[in-house]
């Protein structure tokens, strides 16, 4: 395959590399012949526009060696084409992209000339060899009229703890977006009575997390997902490592240190995700925080917490990371800490005052409601989510009270558990309004240590929880339509047996217009 000078240009924009241009048309050649397919880790598509898609692959034909089984010399030009039928008859947008060993061989196209709100097929080929067939569909036109949307979405997918089969039970669920809320790799090995293996040391450098997600790809059910429907993301702390906030590790490592070992995680996950050129990392800086509309009905917001947060409060000597804090912790109340940042807090209140949607969903990490942990008098907060920033989380929330974006509707995971709640300013007074709902989802299967009869005992001192369920692995459906969301709270049986059954352990509905969800 010879590729044209404008192919080569063209394919490096994709990867958010021009700088890479001059070499590529020097060294794009002889092209190399695999011994086994290079698309071991599947194709992928996200972030939707009414008018195209982001298509994903990553040539490794020996995904768990360093490099992938590619050779660092070698630029491939990796042919693409989308077509209106599974079957790949009718073509109607196609061409070539450059796979470079600077961004491990990953390919991200953005489709355009398409159009709105209809599916389509798409396909990769490389020295003679076909990817999979993926299906994804486009955005609706921006003032479309729309009458239903169907998405998923998950969190927390520690591979050693249990199988990807709440993925096999999405792709019975009609979707037409996947939405995931963190922690899509673990870097660290954890919990009990492990299934499988990482098979690698905790990753610190870019080769490390690049084995990392690879492992991760190979999941069968995990790639039929992606392969299923377009994808929006973003990120927790374990792309990285755990309880990190900006540039502060849990165990307080030097900073210099710190932001080399993050660059290389953001630069690994850009390489492994369906993502538009915007968020190609600039070293240990990647703009992660994005909108996607779908016609009037639905605009996701999805957002960002730990790249820009402030340090956790009240750590202990020579530590970052989470603690769980009473009411001393007086530097939690400080109003100056962040959660987002100021310039993604201002992004985040434009586009709900821009946002003519008849619902408008934030997508992020964790529990937004607060949650008071100790029973009877006095009060005890974990400092890693939401309640370690309350200023920060009243400043939204007060915002939602006063502007009165349509029907705003918080979703979250990164705490391995079912949660329902009423999101008010003040949590703490009776009277305070409920002024959007919150619906957190349980991981695919990160373990939860917690007894039901414990968390019971909680939600009489958090009278705004609905719902509180530790005891199950899933993810959460949910069906938009302008008149109301239902929520399908998914229970997988068992996550040590692959493929296990799934059922529904709870259905709430928020009514347009009227927040905070009631049982269905």
């Amino acid at each position: 395959m010879t590729l044209s000078r404008r192919r080569l240009l063209t394919g490096t924009l994709a990867l958010g590399a021009t700088q890479l241009a001059a070499p590529i048309v020097r060294r794009a050649g002889a092209q190399p012949r695999f011994p086994s397919t290079p698309f071991t880790l599947g194709v992928a598509s996200g972030y939707p526009l009414p008018t195209g898609v982001v298509l994903w692959t990553r040539l490794a034909p020996a995904p768990l060696q360093p490099g992938g089984g590619m050779s660092s010399h070698d630029v491939v030009g990796v042919e693409w084409e989308v077509a209106t039928d599974e079957r790949m008859g009718q073509v109607v947008q196609k061409g070539t992209v450059a796979a470079t060993p600077e961004w491990a061989h990953s390919v991200h196209v953005e489709v355009e000339g398409l159009e709105p709100g209809r599916w389509y097929w798409y396909r990769f080929r490389a020295a003679g060899e076909a990817s999979p067939i993926g299906r994804t569909r486009t955005a609706p036109a921006v003032n479309a009229t729309v009458e239903r949307l169907r998405f998923a979405f998950a969190s927390c997918q520690q591979y050693e703890q249990g199988y990807f089969g709440a993925y096999h039970r999405m792709l019975a669920d009609d979707l037409d977006l996947m939405v995931f809320l963190g922690d899509y790799i673990y870097e660290s090995s954890w919990g009990r009575d492990h299934v499988r293996k990482h098979g690698a040391p905790e990753p610190h450098t870019l080769e490390d997390y690049r084995v990392r997600h690879a492992v991760y790809k190979t999941d069968a059910d995990l790639q039929a997902a992606h392969a299923a429907c377009p994808w929006i993301v973003t990120w927790d702390d374990h792309e990285v490592s755990n309880d990190y906030a900006d540039d502060r590790s849990q165990f307080a490592h030097p900073r210099e240190w710190y932001l080399r070992r993050r660059a290389g995680a953001y630069k690994a996950y850009y390489e492994h995700m369906p993502l538009r050129r915007q968020m190609v990392p600039l070293g240990p800086q990647m703009r992660l925080y994005h909108g996607v509309a779908f016609g009037d009905l639905v605009q996701f917001h999805m957002i960002d917490d730990r790249q820009y947060r402030s340090h956790q409060p009240c750590a202990g000597p020579g530590r970052g990371g989470s603690a769980v804090v009473g009411e001393d912790c007086a530097e939690r109340l400080d109003p100056r800490l962040t959660m987002l940042g100021e310039v993604q807090e201002r992004w985040l209140e434009t586009g709900l005052d821009r946002s003519r949607a008849r619902w408008n969903v934030i997508g992020q990490q964790t529990l937004m409601a607060q949650l008071d942990r100790k029973l009877g008098p006095g009060q005890q907060f974990w400092t890693d989510g939401w309640d370690g920033y309350p200023a920060a989380r009243r400043r939204l929330l007060d915002y939602l009270g006063k502007r009165k974006p349509a029907n705003p509707v918080v979703i979250g995971g990164d705490v391995h558990m079912f949660w329902v709640t009423d999101l008010k300013p003040d949590f703490d007074d009776a009277k305070s309004p409920v002024v959007a709902s919150e619906i957190v989802g349980t991981s695919i299967t990160s373990q939860n240590g917690r007894k039901q009869a414990d968390v019971d005992a909680l939600v009489g001192d958090n009278p705004h929880v609905r719902f509180a369920n530790p005891t199950k692995r899933g993810y959460v459906r949910v069906e938009v339509t302008p008149q109301r969301m239902h929520v399908d709270l998914r229970a997988m049986r068992s996550v040590t047996q692959p493929r296990a059954a799934v059922d529904t352990l709870a259905s709430f509905v928020v009514e347009d217009g009227r927040p905070g969800a009631q049982r269905a």
